[in-house]
């Protein structure tokens, strides 16, 4: 079971010396200050971070939207006074050097990138930097999914990565917080956390039709949110992909490696709106 002082989400090194923006379109995030080590998350264009301490290419950051921990490229980070004003609703969409879908592409841009808005064209808004958006491919930042299954079922068939956090490449808990976010929901980054801190648990949920839509089903390390009360989609190396399948079958085949579901939990995503989660304002 995690804690709120866990390693993942604690920093226990340096003092803080910056709170910057991620400026490149999608930044990993590692486990040591070193290109080729472990991926554990992703930060997404326009999050806000703390850096605590350099090692030459790399600073020790804490992401302020979850709190994760980990190493993060300098270079993918800037000084930024604007709050942002819209976030991409697109599974990617493009950073223009002009208003013109034929100028050169500057970033690529993740769904749920949050963008500072100042101006708008006839067909694209202008971000930080000069850069210029599809206006298609963005909302405010107010308004909201009300089906996390409906935002999830847009990654069928996006590339299994672990770490990963949007359509190029994402795992388990990429997906489902995703999702969720969305809809205005923070989830932890990793199962084990959105298993202990999300919504409440289904005491009943292996009986018949226990189930709904946007429930979330869970293994040790693994997680999955459902389409109805037989349909599990999720973010897998079976498939290697996001794949939507029957339950039955999923819990039958990763049983055979890695135990039986250990639960399921339900988010109601109105409650959760309204309220920072007790994990997030402990950590």
């Amino acid at each position: 079971m995690p804690t709120y002082d866990d390693a993942r989400l604690t920093i226990t090194q340096g003092a803080l010396l910056s709170t910057v923006t991620v400026s490149a379109g999608l930044a990993p995030v590692r486990s040591k200050p070193r290109l080729d080590s472990e991926m554990v998350t992703q930060a997404l264009y326009g999050e806000t971070l703390c850096v605590y301490e350099r090692v030459g290419e790399f600073g020790l950051a804490q992401l302020n939207r979850d709190r994760y921990v980990g190493w993060i490229l300098l270079s993918d980070l800037a000084r930024t006074e604007s709050a942002p004003t819209h976030r991409v609703s697109a599974l990617q969409s493009h950073a223009y050097a002009r208003p013109d879908l034929k100028s050169a592409m500057r970033l690529q841009l993740p769904m749920g990138a949050r963008l500072a808005v100042s101006k708008a064209d006839e067909r694209f808004v202008e971000i930080e930097g000069g850069f210029w958006v599809p206006e298609q491919h963005v909302v405010p930042v107010e308004n909201l999914e009300s089906d996390p299954a409906k935002t999830a079922e847009r990654f069928i068939g996006a590339p299994y990565l672990w770490g990963g956090c949007d359509a190029k490449g994402l795992d388990c808990t990429g997906l489902t917080r995703a999702a969720f976010d969305a809809c205005g929901v923070t989830l932890p980054r990793d199962s084990d956390m959105q298993f202990a801190w999300s919504g409440a648990p289904i005491a009943d949920w292996k009986a018949a039709g226990a189930l709904q839509r946007n429930d979330l089903v869970f293994w040790k390390g693994h997680v999955g949110i459902m389409l109805d009360d037989m349909t599990l989609l999720h973010a897998n190396a079976y498939h290697m992909a996001v794949e939507a399948e029957p339950l039955s079958g999923a819990i039958q085949r990763i049983a055979k490696h890695y135990g039986e579901p250990i639960g399921a939990r339900r988010i109601n995503i109105y409650e959760e709106r309204l309220r920072t989660p007790e994990w997030l304002s402990a950590a």
